[in-house]
């Protein structure tokens, strides 16, 4: 995020800037510190492998031999996930950051990846789904049932289909179910909760990252 960082990493002296994505896996010793005097910030994330795995379709876990990698494809995403990392994560958010993080580490290893058959009209019942009940918690199991797809296929095609994740997609449901009870009056804390929010702080962020604005502002300029 800033400054740089310097590690050992399987037998050599690395440097690691801002944008760039810094890959470990867990059975290899690393170090870490500061190689400037204003020191660095970073974000990380530490998954199981079998999780990675299991998003996988239990393929072979895949290894990248560069630790460093300059903004690989999908690094935009991890990056968004990272972002929000202090975001309430349910079982759809868990979902869709796994099988981000698991395309990442197949793309950056070198690993062909299997090609995305999509499913429209699955997909048009998760949308139809999710639009139905976009301020309720969401069962992956639910959906699985509903298109016959386990959660990880479901989460790429979905993506591929409609340009986002399934949990973004809600996100922006949930949105537009708070901006229409804002604009009719209603109280922010009780548009987050009736929206599916987890309080009114959540709806604030979210509502901020989609539209650059606070919802207090929003309506004070849509009602000039």
């Amino acid at each position: 995020m800033a400054g740089v960082q310097t590690f050992r990493y399987r037998g050599e002296r690395r440097i690691c800037g801002p944008g760039q994505v810094h890959v470990l896996h867990p059975d290899e010793l690393h170090d870490g510190a500061a190689a400037s005097d204003g020191g660095f910030r970073y974000r990380i994330v530490y998954v199981a492998t079998d999780l990675v795995r299991w998003a996988l379709g239990d393929r072979e876990l895949p290894f990248v031999r560069d630790p460093i990698q300059d903004r690989p494809p999908v690094a935009a995403r991890v990056a968004a996930l990272l972002r929000d990392i202090d975001e309430p994560l349910d079982e759809l958010a868990r979902t869709d950051a796994a099988t981000s993080l698991a395309d990442l580490l197949v793309r950056t290893s070198g690993s062909i990846s299997r090609p995305i058959r999509i499913d429209r009209p699955a997909m048009a019942l998760v949308r139809d789904y999710l639009d139905a009940h976009a301020g309720e918690p969401t069962s992956l199991h639910a959906l699985e049932q509903l298109t016959g797809l386990d959660r990880f296929t479901l989460a790429r095609q979905f993506r591929r289909a409609y340009g986002t994740s399934p949990d973004r997609y809600r996100t922006l449901r949930r949105l537009d179910r708070a901006r229409a009870a804002i604009q009719a009056g209603t109280p922010l804390a009780t548009a987050a909760a009736d929206a599916g929010f987890a309080d009114q702080s959540h709806l604030t962020r979210q509502f901020k990252r989609a539209y650059g604005l606070t919802p207090a502002r929003w309506v004070a300029a849509a009602n000039r």
